[in-house]
C-alpha cells in the first residue's frame, strides 16, 4: 500500500473524536465562554480541515487505482502480447477472431483473424478422435503442441520442441537385445572338409561383423553359430527400415552351395528390466525358429514384427527330439486321471487322424481319453462315415459342452494341429486343465498356448499325423494299430501333402510305411478323398472367376451370393495352383458360418503365410489361410492392396 495511505487516517473514528471536542467544548463555554469559544472556533477549524482532507485523499486514491488500472491494462497487453505460447480465440465456425503475436510467429503471418483454423494448422482438417486431446504438429522444423478448450473457444499453442526432442532421444536410447542364430550350420557343412567349413563360416561372420559395423550394433560371439547383439531403438529402427537385408545377404551369399546358409534373428525392446529383455529376445529367436528360421522377429512392448521368411523350411529333425518327446508325453499321461484331445475349429482330416493317433496311445496306458469335436465338417464328414463302423472308437468323440464336466486340473489336454488359443475347438478348456500338451506342425504365430507343459512343435514335419505316427512308434514297445486308425493317421499326411506331392520329407515316407505296414487302406483313403460331381461343379464355378495378378498370381474371388465350405475354397486354390504359369494362388469365398475365408497356396516361390498372418490368419509357408468379417469383393480388394504392399515392401512377385 503507498505511503500517503498509510499516513492518513479517516472514518467513523475521526467524526467521533469531532464530536466528543465539541461536547467539551459546549462543556467548557459553561464555566468560561471565552476559552469555550475559542475551543468552538478551533473544534470548527479541525472538522473543515477533516472533511477537506477527506476529499483529498479519495480523489488521491481515485487517481491512484485509475493510474494502477491503465498499467495493468498495458502490461497485461504488453504480457499477453509477448507469451512463450500461444492463444487464439475463434467463433463456432472455427475462424480465428484474435491472436497474440506468438501465433503469428508460428504461422509466419501477421494477421490470421477471419481465417479457417484448419487453414493455419492443415492437421486440424481431418477431426480428432480424441477431440481433447493434444495434438502434436511441425511446423518449419519445431514441434508444437495444440490443446483445446472448447467451452471457451480458445486455443493454446505451445512450443514443445525441446521436450519432443528429450523424448524421443530418451526412446531412441532404450536398451536392445538380440540373438543372431546361423539356423542350419550343421545341415549346410556336412560333407565339408574343415578348410571348406573355414572358409564358409569366415565370409558370413564378415557379412555378420560388417552389418553389426554398419548400424552401430555390438556383436559378440557366444557359440560357433550363434552371436549377442546390443543395440539401442534407434538402430533397430534402421535395421527394420532395411527389412533385416542381412538375411537376404548371407543366402546369397551362399547360394552357391547345396544348402545355402540362413539366419535366425530374435531381438526384443520396450522394457527397463534386463532380464526381461533377455527373456524376450530369446522368446523372439524361438519363434524365429519355430517359423522355420530365415527370418527375423521383433518383439517391442506388446507389437511383434516378421521380417524375411523367403526361403522354405529344411527338414533337420532328429529321431533324438521325437523320442523324448515320446517319453515325456507318455510320462504326463500315466500321471493323469484322463486325457481330453482338441483339435482346431472347423477340423480337417490331419486334425482327426492325430487326435486318433493321441487316442491310442492313451489307451496303451489304461487311460480315459475322449476326442472333442465341434461338430461334421465336410472336410471330414467321409472320414467320419468310416469311422462310424467302430462303435468304440466314434463314442470316444464328444462335443465342447461334453468335455467340459469331464476335464479337471489333473486332465491332460492335448491340443492337436494347432497352437493358438482362439483356434482350438472350445478355448474355455485350457483354463480348467493345468497340463497343456501341443503338437503342431505349423509355423509359430504370434498368438500362443501360454504354460504348456509339453510343446512338440515341428515347422518341417508335413503333417500333425506325421509327428503322432513317430511318437507313437516310440511312446509303446509293442504297438498295434486298428486298421482304421492307421487309415485315419496315413489319410492326414496324403490330405497335407497333396497325395504326396507338398511338404513331404524322408522321415514322411518312413511314417507312411509304418502306418501302412500296420495296415492302413489306401482304397479307404481314396474313398475318403473322392468328390461329388456337384462339388466339382461348384469347385469349377469358383475356379471359372479366377483372374490374374501381376502376371503369375491367381485370385479367384467367387461372390454368387451363395455360401461355399472351407473345404471347397482350399481344393479350388489347390486347383489354380496347378495351372501353368502360377506361383500362388488365393480363393476368397463366403463360408457357412457367415465369415469371407480365404486359401492361399503357392509352390514355395512366395511366402503365403506372411501374406494370410496380416489378414489375421496364418499356416505355411506354401499353404495357409484366413477368415476375414467382411463381403467378398471388401476383401478381395483388401487382398490386392496388401500383396502390392508386401510387393513394395519386400519384392514378393521378384
Amino acid at each position: 500500500m503507498p505511503k500517503f495511505l498509510v499516513q492518513r487516517w479517516h472514518g467513523m473514528h475521526i467524526v467521533w473524536a469531532l464530536v466528543l471536542i465539541f461536547v467539551l467544548t459546549v462543556a467548557l463555554t459553561w464555566y468560561q465562554w471565552v476559552l469555550g469559544l475559542l475551543g468552538l472556533v478551533l473544534g470548527g477549524a479541525v472538522g473543515v480541515f477533516g472533511v477537506l482532507a477527506e476529499r483529498a485523499f479519495r480523489k488521491d486514491l481515485n487517481d491512484y487505482v485509475l493510474t494502477l488500472s491503465h498499467r495493468i491494462k498495458n502490461v497485461g497487453n504488453e504480457v499477453i502480447g509477448q507469451l512463450s505460447f500461444g492463444i487464439i480465440l475463434y467463433n463456432e465456425d472455427k475462424e480465428i477472431q484474435w491472436h497474440n503475436a506468438f501465433i503469428a510467429n508460428v504461422a509466419g503471418r501477421p494477421h490470421m483473424v477471419g481465417e479457417q483454423l484448419s487453414q493455419v494448422f492443415p492437421v486440424l482438417q481431418q477431426p480428432p478422435k480424441d477431440k481433447d486431446a493434444p495434438i502434436e504438429i511441425t511446423i518449419g522444423g519445431r514441434v508444437y503442441e495444440l490443446l483445446f478448450r472448447h467451452p471457451e473457444r480458445v486455443l493454446y499453442v505451445r512450443d514443445v520442441t525441446e521436450m519432443w526432442t528429450l523424448k524421443k532421444r530418451y526412446e531412441d536410447e532404450k536398451l536392445v537385445l538380440g540373438i543372431v542364430m546361423m539356423d542350419n550350420l550343421e545341415e549346410v557343412a556336412q560333407g565339408m572338409d574343415e578348410q571348406q567349413r573355414a572358409v564358409m563360416l569366415s565370409r558370413v561372420t564378415g557379412a555378420i561383423n560388417e552389418w553389426a559395423l554398419k548400424y552401430g550394433l555390438f556383436l559378440r560371439r557366444l557359440t560357433s553359430d550363434r552371436y549377442m547383439i546390443i543395440a539401442n531403438q534407434a538402430a533397430l529402427k534402421q535395421l527394420e527400415a532395411t527389412r533385416f537385408e542381412l538375411l537376404d545377404d548371407v543366402r546369397e551369399m551362399t547360394m552357391d552351395l547345396k544348402l545355402p546358409m540362413t539366419l535366425s534373428i530374435g531381438l526384443a525392446a520396450g522394457s527397463d528390466n534386463i532380464v526381461q529383455l533377455g527373456q524376450l529376445a530369446q522368446s523372439s529367436l524361438d519363434i524365429a525358429l519355430g517359423r522355420g528360421g530365415d527370418q527375423a522377429v521383433v518383439k517391442i512392448g506388446q507389437r511383434q514384427s516378421f521380417y524375411g521368411g523367403k526361403s522354405n523350411a529344411v527338414e533337420k529333425r532328429t529321431r533324438v527330439r521325437a523320442r523324448v518327446i515320446a517319453h515325456a508325453l507318455r510320462d504326463l499321461m500315466r500321471e493323469s486321471d484322463n486325457i481330453v484331445i482338441m483339435g482346431h475349429k472347423m477340423p480337417d482330416m490331419d486334425s482327426v487322424g492325430a487326435a486318433i493317433g493321441v487316442l491310442k496311445a492313451a489307451q496303451l496306458f489304461g487311460k480315459e481319453a475322449f476326442i472333442v469335436l465341434e461338430g461334421i465338417n465336410p472336410a471330414i464328414q467321409k472320414m467320419m462315415e468310416l469311422l462310424k463302423e467302430d462303435e468304440k472308437l466314434y463314442k470316444r468323440f464328444i462335443s465342447p459342452e461334453q468335455a467340459m464336466t469331464l476335464t479337471g486340473k489333473r486332465s491332460l489336454m492335448v491340443v492337436v494341429d494347432t497352437h493358438r488359443a482362439t483356434m482350438v475347438a472350445e478355448p474355455r478348456l485350457l483354463q480348467l486343465s493345468e497340463r497343456i500338451v501341443i503338437v503342431d506342425h505349423h509355423r509359430r504365430s504370434e498368438e500362443f498356448i501360454e504354460d504348456a507343459v509339453l510343446i512338440y512343435m515341428e515347422p518341417y514335419a508335413s503333417s500333425t499325423c506325421e509327428l503322432v505316427t513317430e511318437l507313437l512308434q516310440y511312446i509303446h514297445e509293442r504297438i498295434v494299430l486298428d486298421v482304421r486308425e492307421a487309415t485315419a493317421l496315413l489319410a492326414g499326411i496324403t490330405v497335407d501333402t497333396k497325395s504326396f506331392s507338398f511338404r513331404t520329407g524322408s522321415r514322411t515316407f518312413e511314417a507312411a510305411s509304418f502306418l501302412r505296414r500296420s495296415g492302413a487302406d489306401s482304397m479307404l483313403i481314396q474313398r475318403m478323398l473322392k468328390e461329388d460331381l456337384d462339388e466339382y461343379i461348384r469347385k469349377a464355378e469358383i475356379i471359372r472367376h479366377a483372374e490374374l495378378f501381376r502376371d503369375n498370381i491367381a485370385i479367384a474371388a467367387y461372390d454368387a451370393g451363395k455360401q461355399v465350405s472351407q473345404l471347397l475354397i482350399a481344393q479350388a486354390a489347390d486347383t489354380l495352383l496347378n495351372m501353368t504359369g502360377i506361383k500362388a494362388s488365393f480363393v476368397v469365398g463366403l463360408r457357412t458360418d457367415g465369415m469371407v475365408g480365404i486359401s492361399a497356396r503357392s509352390l514355395g516361390q512366395i511366402n503365403v503365410q506372411v501374406v494370410m498372418e496380416r489378414l489375421g490368419g496364418g499356416g505355411h509357408f506354401t499353404n495357409a489361410a484366413a477368415q476375414v468379417q467382411g463381403t467378398v469383393p471388401e476383401v478381395a480388394a483388401k487382398l490386392k492392396k496388401l500383396l502390392k504392399k508386401i510387393d513394395e515392401e519386400e519384392g514378393l512377385f521378384e
